[in-house]
């Protein structure tokens, strides 16, 4: 085993209730092979996740992180999709601004009945995150200090 998979590698994902959630149990039911990285945490609506999620998350371990909702103008809210792809799309460009490499986070859209898609989905992700290696942790190359205070301007 190569010195970057020593330990095991952690994907969170956070899910839609009502479609990405939809479309990761048909694709278990389906039983669509899937890597065993993802740790799924089920949330209402993309709409209202709090981009620091993401953040936190990654701050405190987790390898990579996949937020999957409905497909634009789909949503069970009307358009908490919209306010959550402009959200995500911040924070994608705020990681690097800390020390974490972008391509650790992931936002997509896949339905209830897109299981297939969200087994394409999950592995692929799972591929890059296996090519990244573990995740070094927010400030690698910045002080903590600045990671903090960047932290706290989403708060």
């Amino acid at each position: 085993m190569s010195e970057k998979n020593e330990r095991q590698l952690r994907i969170v994902g956070f899910l839609c209730n009502w479609c990405s959630y939809g479309g990761a149990d048909t694709a278990g039911v389906c039983r669509f092979k899937q890597p065993p990285l993802l740790r799924i945490i089920r949330i209402p609506c993309t709409g209202r996740m709090d981009p620091l999620f993401v953040v936190k998350a990654l701050a405190q371990g987790a390898d990579g992180v996949l937020v999957s909702g409905c497909h634009p103008k789909d949503c069970h809210y009307a358009v908490g999709n919209f306010y959550a792809r402009r959200r995500l799309e911040l924070v994608k460009r705020f990681l690097p601004f800390v020390g974490l490499d972008p391509r650790r986070f992931h936002y997509t859209w896949v339905s209830a009945s897109e299981g297939q898609r969200w087994q394409e989905v999950v592995t692929e992700f799972s591929a890059v995150i296996q090519e990244l290696g573990p995740n070094p942790g927010i400030g690698a190359d910045t002080p903590m200090e600045t990671a903090g205070q960047a932290a706290s301007a989403f708060a």
